[in-house]
């Protein structure tokens, strides 16, 4: 191989990785807690867009269970968004784990 073709190659799959990128902030995944009386919708890149309490954790002295409960919800969606970047990124590197490139998204 020469050197242009691997620098071809180079922005070949920098291009791909920017669309992979922009496709992740279009997606969205709700992580949920509680039976799903606590809901939180991230975008694929991990960003919190909504949150969503059922009525009957407003009740007096639930403060602790509700704030454990958005907690959990919000660990759940941004841990299925870290998923569907690896995802992406594996379509994009044929399954080939190569270090340090999951940690672009």
């Amino acid at each position: 191989m020469d050197l242009n073709s691997i620098m071809q190659q180079a922005r070949e799959m920098q291009e791909k990785m920017a669309k992979i990128q922009e496709g992740l902030a279009a997606k969205t995944i709700t992580g949920s807690a509680g039976g799903g009386m606590v809901t939180v919708t991230a975008t694929g890149k991990g960003d919190i867009v909504s949150i969503s309490i059922e009525d009957e954790l407003f009740a007096p002295g639930e403060k602790q269970m509700l704030q454990d409960l958005i907690t959990a919800a919000a660990n759940d969606a941004i841990r299925k968004a870290r998923e569907l970047g690896k995802q992406e990124m594996s379509s994009l590197t044929g399954g080939m784990q190569i270090p340090g490139l999951g940690n672009l998204l």
